[in-house]
């Protein structure tokens, strides 16, 4: 029944994905959105899955080789680490990924990125990473990211593609249009390297605040809106060199 709806909406609102090519000159960076424990490993906390799942197996399959080709070439990496102080709740989720446990580290797939210089790591303790990065100062780590690194083309993966992903995707193109990311032109998401998880309506009938999140309906509803944002969405994404005149 799930699978039937699911076709039925993708009919109803069919998302169009394309191939985006990123030159050597693209001045492009990457952005993980939260790929830790908590999230992708099955058992590690109240918001992991369950049993293994395909989706978020290959969104952190995908995000690596990606991650592997921005630090060969030294290209700016900037991870969101979702980090929450104990007692400080998301309603309405159950507490998860507390500063300072396993559940708010990368994922072993990824662990690898904190020894590479090009790779910034900034823990969050909300949805939203662009206003995540918002700093005692007022300043915004992001944003200084972007216009230190002189970003053109932001590649965005991660998790959850309906729930922190696209507030990110959408928090960081009201920005770009309003003129505060300046060089930023493009916002790319690539839909095999995001995923969400998969709350089925039996188990959330057993509880009295967590809502129904069937997983394919859902990233198919956070990448049609990503795009309803201004994001490209990729189904692929390659990489080459400039052509020669």
């Amino acid at each position: 029944m799930v699978l039937q709806t699911v076709e039925i909406l993708k009919n109803e609102i069919p998302l169009e994905e394309e191939s985006v090519l990123i030159s050597e000159d693209a001045k492009a960076g990457l952005v993980l959105v939260d790929i830790i424990n908590g999230f992708c490993k099955v058992g590690a906390g109240s918001l992991a899955p369950r049993e293994p799942n395909r989706q978020i197996d290959e969104m952190i399959e995908e995000s690596a080789k990606v991650a592997k080709v921005f630090c060969d070439k030294k290209w700016p990496v900037l991870a969101f680490l979702d980090s929450h102080h104990p007692g400080k709740l998301e309603h309405p989720y159950p507490p998860h990924c507390i500063t300072g446990t396993d559940e708010s580290k990368l994922v072993s797939e990824l662990s690898w990125i904190e020894e590479e210089p090009n790779v910034t790591i900034r823990r969050k303790d909300c949805y939203d990473g662009f206003l995540g990065s918002i700093q005692e100062d007022g300043s915004n780590a992001f944003v200084d990211w972007v216009k230190n690194n002189k970003i053109q083309l932001l590649l965005v993966v991660g998790i959850c593609t309906d729930i922190c992903v696209l507030d990110f995707v959408c928090s960081t193109i009201s920005a770009k249009n309003r003129g505060f990311l300046g060089p930023l032109e493009d916002v790319v998401v690539y839909s095999k390297a995001c995923a969400t998880f998969d709350f089925p309506l039996s188990v959330a009938r057993e509880s009295k605040d967590l809502l129904a999140h069937p997983q394919e309906l859902m990233h198919h509803v956070g990448l049609y809106m990503a795009k309803g944002r201004g994001a490209k969405i990729a189904r692929e994404v390659s990489f080459h060199a400039p052509k020669k005149l």
